[in-house]
């Protein structure tokens, strides 16, 4: 998918996050990343053979941004 050079990370590569963003839709809470993956801003994933990715936040996050 990727025609960047050097290439994006794949979606299955540990830094598949890294790729670059084709469409973002910030009030939606989505970006669709050059590899095929969408990320939410809930860190949650969603990769291109259907597996999902749970939010990971790190622990006490939402404590510490209230």
């Amino acid at each position: 998918m990727c025609s960047h050079q050097p290439q994006c990370p794949t979606a299955d590569s540990p830094r598949h996050q890294s790729a670059a963003v084709v469409t973002a839709r910030p009030e939606q809470g989505w970006s669709l990343l050059c590899n095929g993956t969408i990320v939410f801003d809930d860190t949650g994933e969603l990769l291109p053979d259907g597996r999902v990715v749970d939010p990971h936040r790190a622990p006490g996050a939402m404590a510490a941004a209230v």
